[in-house]
């Protein structure tokens, strides 16, 4: 038997036995009320919605009932996540992850396994550029064009040399924010990918501008992190600034996750890292008082537990592995006009670093146009080595503009490659004969 929902109009029926009509008109009015309200709500959830989507404002408390918050559509940044998760205790040790006692012989038995990725395509042991940036749009709207040119130098330069590169929008852990966030990227990306034999972080404001020069491995056989710095300002002057965390080699090994595991308890986002920052700075000669840094708590370490890790850390200098851009980048014409590329050192820097910059933010230590400038300048330096293998070139260092270089030929394979790049021998010289 089918159950009939009682209505308005049926219960008036029911109570007055038939329907007058008086009764009727009754039922007329209830009908235009219903209409009336059922208009009026449609209309609100229109005006709601407009509002809600076109309004900069805050939206109707409880606008969560009739459509998606705007804030639930955004992907939630490092901040935000943060605020989400539960502060450590100060006498909570972080971990980037379960420790690992074991991953050279780990790695060994899957390399005996796997021999056909042991080695790059040209026979050197294999090495993953890591960069990335933030998955939020920057503040500056040139910024993202800037970090468009950025990946796309560091692409050039991976493929001319037969290096793998991983670019990355992700904060893995959101305790270890800003420029703690490399730590747990690298570890997950060693223990993912055991056929790399090196991990080449650098940051998203470095630039390749010797496109030429490789690093030079079989100088690194008996050290697993190559950072540029310099031993006198480490281990005897001891400041923040002896070294420069934005551009490191890695081995991957046991060693380094040892490392990381030692380095990574200073970087949760907190009471943790404000309390470190402290330490760091009555520590470290020159540092200002603000919260631990990845950068002043590896020269920490390497100062209070240099017997435990120096010995396999080279302080590189010998050529630019980081090169202070403000130093630099006026003289790019100078360095075309006296010497060939391919030396990497105050020649032909290898890499120029702009720290300092803020490209994709509002605020930086420098100003904004000064640093875009100068931005664009070393992206066109190292751009033209590029280009010159297709016959262009920049029309100057300071526009984004080309211009012909040599004219077309019904026998292209002729054409000399003057730099190597085009098709590369990946026949490096020794390092002691470069030098």
């Amino acid at each position: 038997m089918k159950l009939k929902v009682p209505t308005m109009r049926s219960a008036l029926v029911y109570k007055h036995g038939r329907v007058s009509a008086k009764g009727k008109q009754i039922y007329r009015y209830l009908d235009n009320i219903k209409i009336t309200l059922l208009c009026g709500f449609v209309t609100i959830l229109v005006l709601r919605g407009t509002i809600g989507f076109g309004y900069s404002g805050a939206p109707p408390e409880d606008s969560n009932d009739l459509m998606p918050s705007l804030k639930l559509l955004e992907d939630m940044d490092a901040e935000e996540e943060d605020e989400l998760e539960a502060e450590l205790d100060l006498n909570q040790t972080y971990s980037l992850g379960p420790k690992i006692d074991n991953w050279d012989e780990q790695r060994r038995a899957w390399l005996l396994e796997n021999p056909d990725l042991a080695l790059s395509s040209n026979g050197k042991p294999r090495i993953l550029l890591v960069t990335g940036s933030s998955p939020k749009p920057c503040d500056n709207p040139a910024g993202d064009h800037y970090l468009l040119k950025s990946i796309k130098n560091k692409i050039d330069y991976c493929r001319l040399h037969g290096i793998d590169i991983f670019y990355n929008l992700a904060t893995l852990d959101a305790k270890m924010g800003e420029y703690w966030s490399k730590l747990p990227l690298i570890r997950k990306l060693m223990l993912a990918h055991p056929e790399m034999e090196w991990i080449w972080w650098m940051d998203s404001d470095a630039i390749f501008t010797d496109m030429v020069f490789e690093l030079p491995l079989q100088k690194y056989e008996n050290h697993n992190l190559i950072v540029h710095g310099w031993e006198k300002e480490v281990y005897v002057k001891q400041t923040w600034v002896g070294l420069n965390s934005g551009i490191y080699l890695i081995r991957n090994c046991q060693w380094s996750l040892d490392l990381m595991d030692a380095w990574a308890p200073m970087g949760p986002k907190g009471k943790i890292r404000d309390e470190a920052g402290k330490v760091l700075t009555d520590a470290l000669a020159g540092r200002p008082a603000f919260e631990a840094d990845d950068q002043s708590a590896l020269i920490y370490l390497l100062i209070t537990q240099k017997e435990m890790w120096g010995d396999k850390v080279l302080l590189e200098n010998t050529y630019h592995l980081h090169a202070f851009w403000a130093a630099i980048v006026e003289h790019f014409e100078e360095y075309m006009e006296k010497s060939r590329l391919g030396h990497g050192d105050e020649r032909w820097p290898f890499v120029t670093h702009f720290v300092g910059c803020k490209p994709c933010g509002s605020y930086g230590d420098y100003s904004v146009e000064r640093c875009l400038k100068q931005i664009e300048r070393a992206f066109n330096f190292g751009d033209n080595q590029v280009l010159q293998m297709y016959g262009f070139q920049h029309r100057s260092l300071d526009a984004f503009k080309v211009k012909r270089t040599r004219n077309d030929t019904d026998r292209p394979l002729e054409i000399p490659n003057a730099l190597n790049l085009l098709h590369p021998s990946f026949s490096q010289p020794t390092w002691e004969s470069a030098h």
